[in-house]
């Protein structure tokens, strides 16, 4: 009798001992079917579009005239220096000849009245940036000798590299925009073309001209934008909703069907920008959620929960 007890109260243990075991495991699978991810979602958008590569170009000044002696003598004023900016007829040298070096005085003593001072002013022969001094205050100078250098205003342009293979790409971007470090923009347009290629680069430089009244140095690197191709009227998405495979052979977006389900479906890209990128297949509607985060390692099929960014 006391066996029996005792068989009867083990089998007892072990059945609440499975039981419990048994509703655990029951737990376990509803906290796995329950569980969702969360994302965010945005709209395809239908616009244009275009694709473009950026090249850089280089501000230089084409031309450059030079202030000369027109008499020998010595550089009584000298009134620029390296950098400044002058403008035509500005007087930049004054030249007391030898002549009058030696003879000013002692014609002064004989008369006067004759105020005689023998000197010359050279003024400038155009405007812009002195680049270059030859001599300083009370060198002698010959008739003839360069004395200053300064660059053409007028010529000041920027210089564009371009690859020899985007130049069918030239003609359709005659008008271009150039952004400054600055963040300044210019507006100019394809003036010409040196009829040579860089050896080693394989790139054609062209003169872009621009209308600015800002002062520009030499030597300036600007962005430039070269459009490839562009279109009206397409689909596009963030670049992040678009996902690939390893090697970049398969595109796909997730989708959401309803409020709490996503699933993949499968792209094929067009152009694309920093930012955007065109969907040509399948079609897509403005009204369609496209998961744009926590979409990475979505199963094919999966329960998520849109939250608000």
């Amino acid at each position: 009798m006391k066996k029996l007890f005792v068989y009867t109260a083990i089998a007892c243990i072990a059945f609440c001992a499975c039981k419990q075991k048994a509703a655990g495991g029951d737990d376990t699978g509803d906290a796995t079917a329950d569980a969702v991810t969360p994302v965010t979602t945005t709209h395809p958008e239908k616009g244009s579009m275009s694709e473009t590569i950026q090249v850089n170009a280089v501000s230089s000044f084409l031309l450059k005239t030079f202030a000369k002696a027109s008499a020998n003598g010595y550089l009584e004023e000298v009134n620029v220096h390296p950098g400044d900016l002058v403008t035509k007829g500005q007087v930049l040298f004054v030249i007391k000849t030898k002549e009058a070096q030696a003879l000013g005085n002692t014609i002064s003593s004989l008369d006067s009245s004759l105020h005689f001072e023998g000197t010359i002013t050279i003024r400038s022969p155009g405007s812009g940036y002195i680049t270059q001094l030859t001599y300083t205050k009370g060198n002698y100078v010959q008739d003839g000798e360069q004395l200053a250098e300064i660059t053409d205003e007028n010529s000041f342009v920027f210089i564009l590299n371009l690859p020899y293979e985007l130049k069918p790409y030239i003609e359709s971007n005659r008008t271009l925009t150039l952004h400054l470090p600055d963040s300044t923009t210019l507006a100019g347009y394809v003036q010409s073309s040196l009829p040579s290629v860089d050896s080693v680069s394989q790139t054609q430089r062209y003169v872009i001209k621009v209308n600015s009244s800002k002062l520009i140095p030499a030597n300036l690197i600007a962005k430039v934008d070269i459009v490839k191709s562009q279109k009206t009227n397409v689909v596009s998405l963030p670049k992040a909703a678009v996902l690939s495979d390893e090697v970049q052979t398969g595109f796909w977006i997730v989708k959401m069907i309803n409020d709490s389900t996503a699933v993949k479906v499968p792209v094929t890209k067009g152009l694309e920008t920093k930012d955007k990128v065109e969907i040509i297949s399948p079609p897509l509607s403005p009204a369609d959620d496209i998961v744009i985060t926590g979409n990475y390692g979505l199963a094919d099929t999966a329960k998520v929960k849109i939250v608000k960014e």
